[in-house]
């Protein structure tokens, strides 16, 4: 009579609200936390044919916002579950639950499997690097703890634990690890936001070079002074520097050359996502200058284009 009473047991609202928001939390975690090591290995390992710095730091910041929120909420779902289950044992039967143990196992097993035949195809070809064996390591082993875990839980019974707890607090101790180890990586807040005024920054530098350059094309000489690139037909105006509101120095050398600087929060390589004419935009910490120098021969075909076709 027991046995039928725990095979027919019924899921209420609450139940389902619980246990589908606890594994909704759950697996948002577990893409998270793995998104976010992933894009630690690509910073401590960074690949000169795919490394951007930005879209980087855009994913570690949102694998931090989520694993922030999405981690106290599976926790405090998880021992809401647990005092469910602890005050009605026949709970533990219920057919959501199974479902989404054994759904999660074998999304887990799935994972484990693919990992593995991803390695064994790169170590055959000859591409196994570090970044790569590092990323494959990380998803195996959530993958397979994963799996153990939901194994050893739905196989536990009624036996009292020490295990989830352990657990709960692991996983608390992994992720607090995980942001913080962030801090170290990539920055804190405050030097991200840092990065982000120097990237444009360059970004200004970039157009201010791009329209003296138009300028000299136009008139064959180089403007005196910033204000000259200034348009009311197509609407160009000087940028300043984004922070202090400043202008930028700009300094002629030469008929042909002319400097511009911008102080910076930073040291970067390549601020920029893209160097406008394929400059050198890498900066140090401080006033950072950049001499640039017009090539007539160079440009002197840009010059022609413009010049009105003669009417004989």
């Amino acid at each position: 009579m027991e046995n039928k009473n725990i095979i027919n047991i019924k899921s209420t609202p609450k139940d389902v609200f619980l246990h589908l928001f606890n594994i909704l939390t759950f697996y948002i975690s577990i893409i998270a936390f793995i998104v976010m090591c992933v894009q630690y290995i690509n910073v401590l390992f960074p690949d000169a044919l795919s490394f951007r710095y930005e879209s980087i730091s855009s994913a570690i910041q949102w694998a931090t916002s989520v694993l922030a929120v999405a981690i106290p909420a599976y926790l405090l779902t998880a021992w809401l579950l647990a005092r469910e289950i602890i005050s009605s044992p026949p709970k533990r039967e219920l057919k959501l639950r199974k479902w989404l143990l054994y759904f999660t196992l074998f999304v887990s097993a799935i994972t484990i499997l693919i990992s593995l035949i991803t390695f064994v195809y790169n170590f055959l070809g000859g591409e196994l690097t570090m970044r790569f064996f590092l990323k494959i390591l990380i998803v195996l082993l959530v993958a397979v703890a994963v799996f153990g875990y939901y194994i050893w839980e739905l196989r536990r019974g009624e036996k009292k634990s020490m295990a989830p707890k352990i657990l709960a607090w692991t996983v608390t101790v992994v992720v607090l690890a995980g942001i913080i180890g962030g801090f170290f990586i990539v920055g804190t807040p405050s030097e991200q936001r840092e990065r982000r005024f120097d990237e444009q920054r360059v970004g200004d530098l970039q157009v201010l070079q791009g329209q003296i350059i138009n300028f000299w094309i136009q008139k064959e000489k180089i403007p005196q002074n910033l204000a000259e690139l200034e348009d009311s037909i197509s609407g160009f105006v000087v940028p300043m520097d984004p922070e202090s509101k400043l202008p930028y120095e700009y300094t002629i050398l030469n008929p042909l050359s002319f400097e511009l600087c911008a102080i910076f929060k930073t040291s970067g390589q390549d601020v920029g996502s893209f160097d406008l004419f394929q400059q050198n935009w890498a900066h140090k910490t401080g006033r950072t200058c950049f001499t640039r120098t017009i090539d007539p021969e160079l440009y002197k075909i840009e010059r022609m284009k413009e010049m009105p076709t003669p009417i004989y």
